[in-house]
């Protein structure tokens, strides 16, 4: 069983309809024991059924005629007990935000930082609501009298799969890859759906910053320090967290928070391959904080092995994130022992342009804003890429406070004096060793050797190099047909297999 510090639910399949037929069977990548829920409603009924830790319960709240399920956890809860009236039964995450919900409507979703996805069914609306990263992805097949969401795609093939469904196109979403009708909830949205007719109206609630604050470089790296240490204080739960540490600036910089925050020595993981790893570095760190540290080798050729569990979990077909992903999916795979609240330094580029070598500010800036106007639908947060193995993960550098600052940065705060991430490692300076604040940047998917493995595999099938990016998409695509929208369990789905018919479909088009 999951520790107690998990959120009550860490996935759902709902069903909202005019009648009372049950929700469909479930199909969970997630880890966890399933619960079904009904609320009777007076012009709908609500079903769900839910991936939880042993307090399902605690996930579903309801008052009169509106009832809500909640995946997920919020991080600023004592912030939000101030705005509800003295008295207010909100002992749960779900509960308070049905006490929100009371008083402020679907607008109370504009007051959350948290890691979520909520459906709420009042009157004859079904409200959909996913975290302002969109970091727990959320997908709905809208239809008249019926709305089905859920937090895996898979979940929802099966009620598409008996005849073609009557769903409703949804404005602003993306439609779901080869499964008809399924529409992903945008990042930062609610979509109010009517019941009867299954039209939706989305709301914006969260949109990255545009304007940049000019600060003193101190006061520019002290808040950059006290807001990042918020993040991860509201993130360690009762128990002791373990972070994944690569020994670079990101994750380093949560470990050293996490350390200030936790009773007893931190725990601390490192991931490498036989041909390459990142585990010099990350004992540097380990050392200094006192961690009780590990590290996990996996073979290379069982790393490339994992691609369809990685896809399967993030039901991602974007070739580069797959291979940002892979190496997580590998780790956490890996863990052994009881299923753990996981900490990462996931992230820190996106608002920070760490990956982007460039000492010209307006190029800087503009990288900023398409990465943060594109990161959505990537799925590259997803908690279920952790959640396969029964684990929870979640990532500071995208809490909604620690992202409208580190966004709005002005650029000469983000490179500066030729180093990148320059505001992030000054804030850390005073935590750290020297040789981890001034390391340079190196991605989790380079320091595994993830990158130049896919590619070899590619080659050694006779895709030329300048296909070979070309070629993993393919694979990417196969694979999520497959283990996605065909349903076959990931351990039955060969890489190789999938690298040999991209090999000879690209043959083909020459």
């Amino acid at each position: 069983m999951m520790a107690h510090t998990f959120p009550a639910a860490t996935g759902f399949l709902v069903s909202a309809q005019q009648g009372g037929d049950r929700a469909p069977g479930p199909v969970f990548a997630t880890r966890g024991a399933h619960e079904a829920v009904a609320e009777a409603l007076r012009t709908q009924t609500l079903n769900a059924v839910l991936v939880h830790s042993g307090s399902a319960e605690n996930a579903v709240a309801r008052s009169g005629d509106t009832a809500l399920v909640l995946a997920g956890e919020l991080y600023n809860r004592e912030d939000l007990f101030t705005l509800l009236p003295a008295g207010a039964d909100a002992r749960t995450d779900a509960q308070l935000l049905l006490a929100l919900l009371d008083v402020y409507d679907l607008h109370a979703f504009r007051l959350l930082n948290g890691r979520f996805a909520a459906a709420v069914a009042l009157g004859d609306r079904v409200l959909l609501a996913t975290d302002h990263a969109g970091s727990v992805p959320l997908y709905t097949l809208p239809a008249p009298g019926r709305v089905l969401a859920a937090t895996e795609i898979k979940a929802l093939v099966p009620a598409t799969a008996k005849a073609p469904p009557s769903g409703r196109p949804v404005a602003e979403a993306r439609r779901v890859r080869r499964v008809p009708g399924v529409h992903q909830v945008p990042a930062g949205t609610v979509l109010d759906i009517d019941v009867r007719t299954g039209t939706a109206v989305p709301t914006r609630i969260w949109t990255p910053p545009v304007s940049r604050r000019i600060l003193p470089e101190a006061d520019a790296t002290a808040v950059v320090r006290e807001t990042l240490a918020r993040a991860v204080r509201a993130r360690t739960g009762g128990s002791t967290p373990l972070v994944v540490l690569s020994g670079g600036i990101d994750s380093s910089g949560v470990a050293a928070l996490a350390a200030a925050h936790t009773h007893g020595p931190l725990d601390t993981l490192s991931m490498g391959t036989d041909t390459s790893d990142e585990f010099p570095e990350a004992r540097v760190v380990a050392t200094h904080l006192g961690s009780a540290h590990r590290e996990i080798t996996v073979p290379t050729a069982d790393l490339l092995g994992q691609l369809p569990y990685a896809i399967w979990a993030s039901e991602s077909v974007d070739a580069d994130i797959i291979e940002y992903l892979l190496p997580l999916t590998a780790l956490y795979r890996a863990l052994d022992g009881p299923a753990r609240r996981i900490l990462t330094g996931y992230g820190a580029d996106i608002p920070l342009a760490g990956m982007h070598r460039e000492d010209r500010l307006p190029q800087l800036d503009t990288a900023v804003a398409f990465d943060m106007a594109t990161f959505d639908g990537l799925n590259e947060m997803s908690p279920v890429l952790s959640g396969i193995q029964g684990h929870w993960s979640t990532h500071p550098y995208w809490d909604r406070d620690v992202l409208d600052l580190l966004v709005s940065l002005e650029a000469g705060l983000k490179r500066r004096h030729g180093r990148d991430k320059w505001v992030l490692r000054e804030a850390m300076s005073a935590l750290l060793p020297r040789e981890t604040v001034t390391r340079p940047k190196l991605g989790v998917h380079e320091g595994s050797g993830t990158t130049s493995s896919f590619s070899l595999l590619l080659s050694d099938a006779g895709v030329p190099d300048a296909d070979i990016h070309r070629a993993k998409s393919l694979v990417v695509r196969e694979i999520f047909d497959r283990v996605v929208v065909e349903g076959l369990p990931p351990a039955e789905v060969s890489t190789a297999d999938a690298v040999h018919q991209a090999a000879a479909r690209l043959k083909e088009t020459e």
